[in-house]
């Protein structure tokens, strides 16, 4: 949270002050014998998470270096662009600090370099740990380095294979895996000081790793950092630096933090209300289970959208170079994703003996992770899927499902449009980093002896937001298909893995949200294709819904040729904001005072929340076709808000269902075409069961089995 607005930072500029810092002219910089990475301050034991990450970190390793596309984007000359450009992709990914050096020939490690003449450099800041005692600290100790060069290393692949899709060549590297002196890089590159044999970093001292990449990409390079004076020390790291004046990350932040125990999360989600159940109904007895056949990305990639849309669908989301660098990490970790088989405790992990403890414990390890949000629910049978792709049955396996929240990023979302050329890249990077935490998470359990499976987007057997729902991270909001958060609203990404190890579980929360949208229909009127719901919720397959039409809105993802997916209701709702201290007190009215959630939902409009902040528009507009990358060919998506305050688009909206009995059957494999049938989707949508006659109807049956229960006594 911070006191002032980053509206007016352009992103490539970090959350840190760095632009207040004195430099040097490169020939002045002394980078000989640079000095020595930080390292953990404990050796991890043998409970600790480092044991697992490996495995990860060397299928990281793997994507350091790879094909070059045949022809080279159509990017600005200018260097200075470019490093911007980069430093921005880094600072997506959640590096640190980034910059750029020319590499000289005693740079090199390896007896035959590649031809790269610049290299390009970023810090990774070491997570924060659990204090002495706190829940996970076992767990924790001893493993920053394995965590911090884990993240290092999926930053210089994806960074890396970013470059290549574009038509350059381009390697990564990372302590362990790295053909280049990385500590003399940074040294020249502005991103640390050379001190007595150590580096250090500002605003991190010595807690970071380095990642890099060396292309043959020309980029214009940043000076070297100068020692600090006392005015320098003071313009830097004083006032203006600890209020984060500027937008910038205020050091009082990391003082309140160091505070708040780890398992906590960095938002108060402990402030919001909880109940038994969910603030809408879900009626587990009704719902009937669905194949992962039924999905309908599934159902577009077999062909029962059509021909146009299956061949779209073999490009989804990966038609920029930017969410292509993400694509081998996210696919390469599917067979990482673990086993459903039980197993037996090893003894490692400490005491795992008190439900209470461990789950707080694993709540502690995705934050240190990198997650944004972690809660736990029970793996009810009904939130499985009931069949996986070839049509086998999948029986519910594990008792407890730990969900995580991954944020798509407030500033990304505030320069785009939510369909452009960068959307699909705002997904891949949650997808990617939660599978990533998810993963060794899981790892983690089964060498404590619990069995444990992630589920990613990329091969999942659990269907996530009934699990956000129950784990107490969102309420059902307007969209539909997306559970909403308190804190960042409906940008985010889930992830989950299911487990057998004892925890206790979370109960669902009510932040008033269901009043809300009830009375705002903004992402209804800024839809593009008209799939969500004006009118109220309804019922379907035991879920109290505002059902949105599936159909529309996946062939508009899919077919958005101005675009790489679409993501514009999260753009679009009043609850996707900055974290400023002021909006905190707009959303605890919100929640608090009913009576104002009216007006408040019509201030959005009114500030013109949801139109494009081009202060943070960073990326550029490339869409590969047939592996090269080119100008898009039908433009791009520059849209801004629909006649704030208006309704219009009330009249005459038709939606489709398409409920259990109108998806491919059970066991159906993904070798066979089943058309979609949408006229009997839009009859279906003419006259649903409300969720007040459900309701009644739910009663009225306990009344008479009551009854029939008294009548037989009474015999």
């Amino acid at each position: 949270m911070r006191l002032f607005s980053h509206r007016d930072r352009p992103f490539h500029l970090s959350a840190l002050p760095l632009e207040r810092l004195p430099r040097l002219d490169a020939a002045d910089a002394a980078d000989d014998g640079a000095g020595a990475m930080p390292r953990d301050r404990a050796a991890p034991s043998n409970d600790a998470v480092s044991h697992v990450i490996p495995e990860y970190f060397e299928l990281f390793t793997r994507a350091l270096d790879g094909p070059v596309a045949p022809a080279q984007a159509p990017v600005p000359d200018d260097p200075l662009t470019r490093a911007d450009n980069l430093k921005a992709s880094a600072y997506f990914l959640d590096a640190a600090i980034a910059g750029v050096c020319e590499i000289e020939e005693r740079d090199w490690r390896c007896a035959d370099p590649p031809d790269h003449r610049c290299a390009f450099v970023f810090l990774v800041e070491f997570g924060k740990e659990p204090r002495p005692g706190d829940p996970g600290e076992g767990w924790i100790r001893g493993a920053q380095v394995a965590r911090t060069d884990l993240r290092a290393v999926e930053l210089a692949a994806v960074l890396s294979g970013y470059v290549r899709r574009m038509g350059y060549p381009a390697r990564g590297h990372v302590v362990g895996a790295t053909q280049i002196d990385l500590a003399r890089l940074a040294v020249r590159a502005g991103v640390v000081r050379a001190d007595k044999g150590e580096l250090i970093a500002p605003f991190l001292g010595r807690r970071f790793r380095i990642g890099a990449l060396t292309t043959a990409y020309r980029l214009a390079p940043d000076r070297p950092l100068a020692p600090l004076t006392l005015a320098d020390r003071y313009r830097a790291e004083g006032p203006a630096s600890w209020l984060g004046v500027d937008g910038t990350r205020p050091a009082w932040e990391r003082l309140l933090s160091a505070r708040r125990p780890l398992h906590m999360g960095a938002y108060p989600m402990e402030k919001i209300k909880r109940a038994d159940e969910p603030t809408t109904l879900v009626l587990r007895e009704e719902i009937r289970r669905i194949p992962k056949r039924g999905d309908f990305f599934n159902r577009a990639l077999v062909g029962d959208l059509g021909e146009r849309t299956k061949r779209e669908r073999h490009r989804f989301a990966m038609k920029h170079p930017y969410a292509l660098g993400m694509q081998p990490l996210i696919q390469n970790m599917v067979p990482l994703q673990g086993t459903r088989a039980p197993l037996e405790p090893t003894g490692i992990g400490g005491d795992l003996s008190d439900p209470s403890r461990n789950a707080d414990a694993i709540k502690a390890l995705g934050y240190y992770l990198g997650a944004d949000f972690v809660g736990i629910c029970e793996a009810e049978p009904w939130m499985y899927y009931s069949h996986d792709e070839e049509g086998n049955p999948l029986p519910p396996y594990h008792k407890y499902a730990v969900v995580m929240l991954l944020d798509q990023g407030f500033e990304t979302m505030e320069g785009a449009s939510g369909d452009d050329w960068i959307s699909a890249s705002q997904s891949m990077r949650a997808y990617l980093r939660g599978a990533e935490i998810a993963g060794v998470m899981g790892a983690h359990c089964r060498r404590m002896g619990y069995s444990a499976r992630s589920h990613s987007n990329a091969d999942s057997e659990l269907i996530h937001n009934p699990a956000i729902l129950m784990a107490g991270l969102g309420e059902v909001s307007r969209i539909g298909d997306t559970i909403l958060n308190p804190f960042i609203g409906p940008r985010l990404k889930s992830v989950l893995f299911t487990t057998d190890l004892p925890m206790t579980v979370d109960r669902p929360i009510d932040f008033g949200l269901q009043h809300y949208c009830e009375q705002c229909n903004k992402c209804a009127r800024e839809c593009p294709c008209d799939a969500i719901p004006f009118g109220p919720k309804v019922m379907f397959n035991g879920y109290e819904i505002w059902k949105a039409d599936v159909e529309k809105c996946t062939r508009y993802r899919i077919n958005n040729m101005k675009g790489s997916a679409c993501g514009r209701c999260m753009k679009m709702c009043p609850w996707n904001t900055e974290d400023l201290a002021v909006n905190r007190l707009l959303g605890w009215l919100t929640v608090k005072v009913p009576a104002l959630r009216g007006a408040l939902s019509a201030l959005d409009d009114k500030l013109m929340r949801g139109a494009r902040n081009p202060i943070k528009r960073w990326w550029f507009d490339i869409e590969v076709v047939n592996g090269v990358p080119v100008t898009p060919i039908a433009g791009v998506n520059e849209r801004d808000l629909i006649d704030p305050g208006s309704l219009k688009r009330t009249k005459g909206q038709r939606l489709a269902y398409f409920p259990p009995e109108l998806q491919p059957p059970p066991g159906a494999s993904m070798k066979e075409v089943y058309p979609l049938d949408r006229a009997a989707g839009l009859k279906l949508a003419e006259e649903p069961e409300s969720p007040e006659a459900a309701r009644a109807r739910i009663e009225a049956s306990t009344t008479d089995a009551g009854q029939a229960r008294l009548d037989r006594s009474g015999a």
